[in-house]
């Protein structure tokens, strides 16, 4: 290299000029060194059950890099590189011993030597933290970013400017973890137990164009679309400010919820030009399948692979790249991330988004990766079906035709959420809600589904055609006192409207600076509001005082097209719920087994509807005023 360069140096005129800065600009790309720009995770806990970790660098001219890392009790092994040089694997094995602080890995290559830091944190502490949810729980689903504007210095973050208007419904309004905390004390008056916050991952700083409303850019407020796995998205705050909410929360004796997608990254992840293995996603940026949702192939045993696979390998709207699980790394990568939400923030659950769409396999490894770390944090998976015998065999706790137990106890319940809008909202035949209910059977624990009437992807229950105050009174009555896990969409229980995404995630009136009416507060809130709100709150504290609503055996005492009656029984404690469809009052006889009061035990209804009701051998008859309910305890 040193004799080229003297000879062109030797040449005269502008060619050897050329020749000798060519030589010499290449002579130092060959010769740069290694570089780092981040590493996944950032710290890691002595004495975790996972050990070694296995960390993914990211930067450039990483190819045939060793990595050793500074201090006693940690050693770097396996190695591996990306063709292009741009990611390295490696395990870092963390003595138990080892003393928690910073640290230092150094990446070397013939080229050089650089350094970049990494945390060893203390040994997790689970005192107040990890406690998971049950059907003792009420559930309060938030989308941190139209909730509440707790705190105005993030709305318009100097690393994503521009995203912020609350005139537009794709951008950001404001929304933050400081907002939720400024209203755990409303949450905790309406009898919520547990909040599950939509995504808090970091996701693109500029507009999304890729992802169009009507031919005009949005932006990821939702938190669907991450570009960072391990980051925390600052119009909603920091790790820290997370970690004060969950802290507070659980001060409250209020849970949190995490939720996670494992299926796909967001279109601006830099993992969609650049994937850190070859099989990193299920196809390319420029070639790969689109999802067809022909998920009742996924529980087919005779469908074969290759009906499936569009399903599990299709990219969601032929944009969201699809992550692949079966590739080892891709499993490791996630299963990781999960344990480093929970342990860093205090989560009590996880949300697993689009379950369905991920192998089941992988679901199984990653849930009893969760179980060994956390052995009481829980998760919920989504399963967007209405048919029951389809979210019932991704139901963890019995090995289905595929051999594979997904270990995934709670699962939402899409079946029984139709029938609650057809009945309540449209004024249908009650019979819908039994013969769903009929079918609990087919679930290894129906009593871990989660039951809701609305959420976030779908049109608020007040825009279903025909719904009213009392049907959504109805709605909930039955929502807050059958089998399950309740959960409420923020502003149900202000009879808050909204259509198709996004109107149905409107914010919360009050939460907002300029917001006319805060309903927040039983001074802000109009008539119809309070009573919706104060109907919930007597739910939820019923509830909350009876364990036969919560945990109870669910028995049909009556039935018919407008008309259901139906006892929770836990030993001794009893409750009987009627319901009452019709737009007209019912008188109804029925017998209360399996319920064991004495003849001529009074009863209380709590819902204030029914004022003499008693036992007279062994049944009830009953008038109920039209489109109300009873709860009815003695």
């Amino acid at each position: 290299m040193l004799m080229t360069l003297f000879v062109r140096a030797a040449l005269s005129g502008r060619r050897a000029l050329f020749l000798f800065a060519f030589v010499f600009v290449s002579a130092a790309c060959h010769a740069q060194g290694p570089q780092v720009t981040k590493v996944d995770p950032p710290n890691w806990w002595v004495g975790h059950t996972v050990n070694p970790v296995r960390l993914l660098l990211r930067g450039s001219h990483l190819a045939g890099a060793q990595v050793t890392a500074s201090g006693a009790g940690l050693r770097a092994s396996n190695i591996k590189t990306s063709a292009a040089g741009t990611y390295l694997f490696c395990d870092l094995t963390i003595n138990p011993h080892a003393a928690p602080g910073a640290r230092t890995l150094t990446v070397t290559t013939p080229q050089g030597t650089t350094h970049t830091p990494f945390d060893v944190l203390p040994a997790l502490n689970p005192a107040g933290k990890f406690a998971g949810f049950s059907d003792d729980d009420v559930v309060y689903l938030i989308m941190p970013d139209r909730f509440s504007d707790g705190d105005l210095s993030n709305n318009n973050p100097a690393t994503s400017p521009g995203l912020y208007d609350r005139a537009n419904n794709h951008y950001y309004h404001g929304g933050d973890f400081q907002g939720i905390i400024n209203h755990l004390p409303y949450l905790k008056s309406l009898g919520v137990t547990a909040i599950w916050i939509t995504p808090v991952y970091q996701n693109v700083s500029h507009l999304n164009t890729r992802e169009t409303d009507n031919g005009k850019p949005i932006t990821d407020y939702h938190g669907y679309g991450a570009v960072d796995f391990y980051g925390v998205e600052d119009h909603f705050g920091t790790m820290a400010s997370l970690q004060d909410l969950v802290s507070k929360a659980h001060a409250a004796g209020i849970k949190v919820i995490q939720d996670e997608v494992a299926n796909h990254t967001g279109p601006y992840h830099p993992w969609a030009t650049d994937p850190p293995t070859p099989t990193w996603f299920n196809g390319t940026l420029a070639n790969h399948l689109v999802n067809t949702f022909d998920i009742p192939t996924l529980v087919d045993p005779h469908a074969t692979p290759a009906m499936q696979k569009a399903t599990m390998e299709g990219w969601f709207i032929n944009i969201l790249p699809d992550l692949n699980q079966n590739d080892p790394e891709v499993a490791r990568y996630e299963i990781q991330n999960t344990l480093w939400w929970v342990g860093m923030a205090g989560f009590d659950g996880v949300r697993e988004d689009t379950m369905a769409y991920v192998p089941r396999a992988f679901m199984q490894q990653w849930s009893a990766a969760l179980r060994r770390q956390f052995p009481h944090v829980e998760a919920v998976g989504e399963v967007y079906n209405g048919d029951v015998t389809i979210p019932s065999f991704f139901q963890g706790g019995q090995a289905r035709f595929d051999g594979i137990d997904t270990g995934v106890k709670s699962l939402y319940d899409f079946p029984l959420y139709y029938p609650i809008r057809r009945a309540f909202a449209q004024g249908q035949s009650l019979r819908d809600l039994v013969s769903i209910l009929s079918h609990d059977s087919l679930y290894p624990h129906p009593e871990r589904l989660m039951t809701f009437l609305g959420l976030h992807d779908v049109d608020r229950f007040m825009n279903e055609k025909g719904a009213t105050l009392d049907g959504l009174k109805l709605a909930q009555t039955f929502l807050l006192t059958t089998r399950g896990i309740p959960m409420l969409y923020y502003g149900d229980e202000l009879a808050l409207p909204g259509g198709n995404d996004p109107d149905s995630r409107r914010d919360f009136p009050g939460g907002f600076p300029g917001d006319t009416a805060n309903a927040f507060t039983a001074q802000g809130r109009t008539p119809s509001e309070q009573d919706i709100w104060t109907h919930v709150q007597t739910l939820t504290h019923l509830r909350a005082a009876s364990p036969a609503l919560r945990e109870g055996a669910l028995a049909t005492l009556y039935v018919s097209d407008q008309q259901y009656v139906y006892a929770r029984t836990l030993g001794t404690d009893a409750a009987i719920v009627a319901l009452n469809n019709a737009a007209k009052p019912a008188t109804i006889t029925f017998p209360i087994t399996p319920v064991t009061w004495p003849s001529g035990t009074a009863l209380t209804d709590h819902l204030g509807v029914v004022n003499d009701a008693r036992v007279d051998n062994g049944q009830i008859t009953l008038t109920l005023p039209a489109r109300a309910g009873a709860v009815l305890t003695r």
